[in-house]
C-alpha cells in the first residue's frame, strides 16, 4: 500500500499526499463542488468560519468504471449527504470542518495545503473518529480511495474503480489499524 494512513494514540487518522499544483487548483478540487464531486463529494460550502458544508456522496459517479456496490455498502447506492460547518479556513492553505454533524459528536476533517516547487503537499487530519475499529477501517479505506482519486485526477489520469478500490483498502487496514497502544503502525 502506497501512502498508508496512520493512527495516532488519540484515535485521529492522518494522510500525507504530494500532489500536482499549484496549491489554488488543489484549493478548487477542495472547495468548488462540481470539482470535489470529482473526486470525494458534491454538495455546496459556505467558505467562511461557521459556514454550512453539504457532502453529496455519489461513488458511482467518482470513476468511469461500473462495479457494483459491496453488500456492507449497499444502503450507499443512491447516495448518501452528509452536513457539518466550516470550523477553520484560511485560503488556499487551510480548510477544516465538522464531519457528520448530524450524529451524536461529529468528527473534524482538515485539510493543509503547502508548496514545495510544482508540487502541493496535502496534510489530511480526521480527528475524534468514533473508538471502534470497524469505523476507523472504513474511514481509512474511504479516505485513502478518495485522496487516490484526487491524485489521479489533478495528474490528468483516469481513477481505479471506487468500489473494488476500497475494498482493497478495506482488507489492508483492516490489518493496520486493530493495533493495541504497544504496536502502533
Amino acid at each position: 500500500m502506497s501512502d498508508p494512513g496512520r493512527l495516532d494514540e488519540t484515535g485521529t487518522l492522518i494522510f500525507r499526499r504530494r500532489l500536482p499544483g499549484p496549491i489554488e487548483r488543489v484549493w478548487a478540487f477542495l472547495t468548488e463542488a462540481d470539482k470535489r464531486a470529482r473526486w470525494l463529494a458534491g454538495g455546496e460550502m459556505e467558505l467562511w468560519a461557521g459556514g454550512r458544508v453539504e457532502l453529496r456522496f455519489l461513488h458511482a459517479e467518482l470513476t468511469p468504471h461500473l462495479e457494483a456496490i459491496p453488500e456492507q455498502h449497499a444502503e450507499l447506492v443512491d447516495g448518501h449527504v452528509m452536513t457539518g460547518r466550516i470550523t477553520r479556513i484560511e485560503p488556499p492553505h487551510l480548510l477544516a470542518f465538522t464531519w457528520g454533524e448530524n450524529g451524536d459528536s461529529p468528527s473534524e476533517v482538515c485539510f493543509e495545503l503547502g508548496t514545495d516547487g510544482d508540487e502541493v503537499s496535502l496534510l489530511l487530519t480526521h480527528r475524534r473518529l468514533a473508538d471502534t475499529d470497524a469505523t476507523r477501517v472504513s474511514v481509512a479505506a474511504g479516505w485513502h480511495t478518495h485522496l487516490d482519486i484526487l491524485a489521479d485526477r489533478l495528474a490528468g489520469r483516469t481513477p481505479q474503480p471506487f468500489w473494488s478500490t476500497h475494498t482493497h483498502y478495506e482488507a489492508e487496514y483492516t490489518q493496520r489499524l486493530t493495533w493495541t497502544e504497544e504496536s502502533p503502525p
